[in-house]
């Protein structure tokens, strides 16, 4: 029998891999894009519009679709943006992920089917770390509002498995990166920039805190980790991380480097781009999820850039092509 899934944020980086996965393994996928999701056009037989700062019609959508799995990626997961939009924020992401609990364990009722629940935590929520690496028992410090409603999210999910039973499991991901990542994420800015700069379309490139050190992985490998966790007989929450750090700094290195150029020549730091509080360090440790699920990240740090650089690349071309 075909399984079926659903996805909250389907047309995102994370959406859009995912949804070739399950698809690759046979699954029907079904998807909920935002109202305003640009591009989309009418939503099809297996997309549905819907806002989880409002979730109304989240329970007609899963009796529409009739799920074996959940995957909840959707949220506003801008850090920056965050601390300009902390409500909005904290409705999406944080109360968002209790709507979706709420109308699966709605939907159970009343159909008697069992709904595997995956909730897209993340490594912000350590925040200001208390110790390094960090795996599953380290203590959480967010340090943004989007931090702070990834963890509100975390924590609603281990109580609806404790309460009620459900099969929900928190994926504690770490910063996973790809060509699809969106253009405002500083990893893409800057292979965007790369790409432009190279051809000619761009000179400089503005950014913030360039010696922030983060745990970089590939999105395509860190999806599978996603859809193992809903394998297991019994649900839990794992660390996704490929246990090694590089600056931003290290990141503009590969990036410009891959091209044959200096980013010193090219990058300008902007205050306005600063967090109000910065996270300096996130390195994590997934040893549960390499014993437990058998996973472990494929795509090495070098390897992500260059398959950045070498797509935005491409991208400036075009747009210079089409300029004459």
């Amino acid at each position: 029998m075909t399984k079926r899934a659903l996805i909250t944020g389907i047309n995102g980086q994370d959406g859009q891999y995912l949804t070739e996965l399950l698809t690759a393994k046979g699954y029907a996928v079904h998807g909920i894009i935002p109202c305003r999701a640009p591009g989309i056009g009418e939503a099809g037989d297996r997309l549905y519009y819907a806002d989880l700062a409002e979730g109304s019609n989240l329970l007609t959508i899963l009796q529409k679709s009739e799920p074996d799995e959940v995957y909840n990626l959707a949220a506003q997961s801008h850090v920056r943006l965050s601390f300009e939009l902390p409500i909005y924020t904290a409705e999406v992401t944080g109360v968002g992920t209790l709507r979706v609990l709420e109308a699966i364990r709605d939907y159970q009722r009343l159909t008697g089917r069992e709904v595997r629940f995956y909730q897209a935590s993340s490594s912000e929520m350590f925040g200001k770390v208390k110790t390094t690496p960090q795996n599953e028992d380290t203590q959480f410090h967010p340090r943004s509002p989007y931090a702070c409603a990834k963890v509100f999210g975390f924590w609603q999910t281990v109580n609806y498995r404790e309460s009620y039973g459900m099969h929900a499991s928190n994926g504690i991901l770490f910063n996973h990166e790809s060509p699809r990542r969106g253009e405002s994420f500083v990893t893409r800015k800057i292979t965007l920039a790369v790409g432009r700069i190279k051809v000619g379309l761009q000179e400089k490139l503005k950014l913030g805190n360039v010696d922030a050190r983060r745990d970089w992985g590939f999105a395509g490998d860190y999806v599978e980790a996603m859809w193992q966790m809903l394998q297991q007989p019994e649900p839990d929450d794992y660390v996704v991380a490929t246990g090694q750090t590089h600056s931003v700094r290290d990141f503009l290195n590969a990036a410009f480097g891959h091209v044959g150029l200096k980013w010193e020549d090219h990058v300008e730091t902007d205050s306005n781009l600063l967090r109000p509080a910065e996270v300096d360090l996130l390195c994590g440790d997934a040893t549960k999820a390499r014993k437990k699920l058998g996973w472990s990240p494929k795509v090495r740090f070098e390897e992500l850039v260059g398959m950045m650089v070498e797509h935005d690349l491409e991208l400036a071309e075009r747009e210079k092509r089409k300029r004459g």
